[in-house]
């Protein structure tokens, strides 16, 4: 492909600027403060991002604008970037983070944001910043980083094809916010401001069985066929990836691990998670929460429900990691309705569950097509057609 050049980050770049030193302001006052935790893992919630306390003069040159790319320079997520555009909000970034302007008379800033998301990007990244207790790298071995670049024009067609996965994946996940919400604010209402006082109480760990993972490291695979990734913490939160573990597929049923499946991580990182990935074993530490009696929604909103009051629990425990106890489960109390109630309790909770589940798949459909497709876009393995519209 003699019309691609060789290049480097730096070399495509206008102005490359660390962060701004500065305290979040709780109180929303000031523009959005967008730190390292904000960039990781996937799209940048503004919701969550605070605001921070700021002079106006002192923070003109931090100031976030659509097509500039940030790159965290610290600690284990050296290297996680984010390319930024449909910005709403005036916006700093923090210290931690390092900012690349990219020259449009050189490089189309959305096609380099793409290429910062390949493999070789992160395998530079683990080569410059490994190897140390503390990882990290500066601006100018993040810079050195060597692109390939194609003519501007088939920049922009093959950053398109990329962006409209990238716009289909962020609508579901939006989608799916929306559908969390709705949910908990029917919860809410039906449990916390018009709960009844003669409808039955009892033990969260009555409601539902509570199985607890095992330990995988006592079950490995036998062969390359019947094995499947484990399920631990650590995949609950960022998902399956190629330095997960390995167990044998031939273990007890319940201890496999579905799309869909209620997931309840009772040591460490507390957390209730509907599963959204591939099929798996699941690890001790978690439970995999099903019941006979009562529909998945009813048992997932009230793990949730109880969730702060069970990391609280934990966080109080003189251990090195927190945890709840089986003991926990049967002093959490849940209001059960009358049947006929929860029965058109479900007929509106159940819809918003499943949609949200069939997002989820969907999104991961698209993820591997956009991971897949990522790699051969930006090495011309694949070429796009530019006679073809795109979008």
């Amino acid at each position: 492909m003699s019309e691609w050049q060789a290049t480097t980050l730096t070399d495509v770049c206008t102005t490359i600027t660390y962060g701004y030193t500065a305290s979040a302001n709780l109180n929303g006052v000031g523009p959005k403060f967008l730190r390292i935790t904000d960039i990781v893992p996937s799209q940048i919630d503004w919701n969550s991002v605070p605001n921070c306390i700021a002079n106006e003069k002192d923070i003109e040159k931090y100031k976030l604008r659509n097509g500039d790319i940030v790159i965290a320079r610290t600690g284990a997520t050296t290297g996680y970037n984010k390319y930024i555009k449909n910005l709403k909000h005036e916006a700093v970034f923090a210290s931690y983070l390092i900012r690349y302007q990219i020259d449009t008379n050189k490089a189309f800033p959305e096609f380099v944001g793409h290429i910062l998301q390949s493999s070789n990007w992160y395998d530079y990244v683990d080569a410059i910043a490994g190897g140390s207790a503390q990882p990290g790298a500066n601006a100018k071995q993040l810079g050195s980083f060597e692109l390939e670049l194609p003519p501007l024009q088939e920049q922009k067609a093959i950053a398109s094809v990329l962006s409209s996965l990238d716009d289909k994946i962020d609508l579901l996940h939006r989608q799916n916010t929306t559908l969390e919400r709705m949910a908990e604010t029917l919860f809410r209402q039906w449990f916390v401001e018009e709960a009844q006082e003669d409808w039955e109480e009892r033990p969260l760990s009555s409601i539902a069985n509570f199985l607890n993972g095992l330990a995988c490291q006592k079950f490995p695979p036998t062969d390359a066929i019947n094995k499947l990734p484990v399920l631990k913490i650590k995949e609950l939160s960022s998902g399956i990836s190629e330095n997960s573990d390995w167990a044998t597929s031939k273990v007890k049923p319940e201890y496999i691990v579905e799309n869909g499946d209620v997931i309840f991580a009772w040591s460490a990182s507390l957390m209730v998670k509907v599963w959204d990935g591939e099929k798996c074993v699941l690890n001790q530490h978690l439970f995999k929460v099903t019941s006979q009696e009562f529909p998945k929604w009813f048992y997932l909103h009230w793990c949730k429900h109880h969730l702060d009051e069970f990391i609280s629990i934990s966080s109080s425990h003189a251990t090195t990691m927190g945890h709840i106890k089986r003991g926990d489960l049967d002093t959490a109390m849940v209001k059960v309705p009358k049947l006929h109630e929860l029965e058109l309790m479900t007929e509106q909770m159940t819809p918003l569950l499943e949609k949200q589940i069939t997002n989820s798949k969907q999104i991961k459909t698209l993820e591997k097509l956009r991971d897949n497709l990522l790699p051969k876009l930006m090495s011309g393995e694949v070429r796009v057609d530019l006679t073809c519209r795109l979008g």
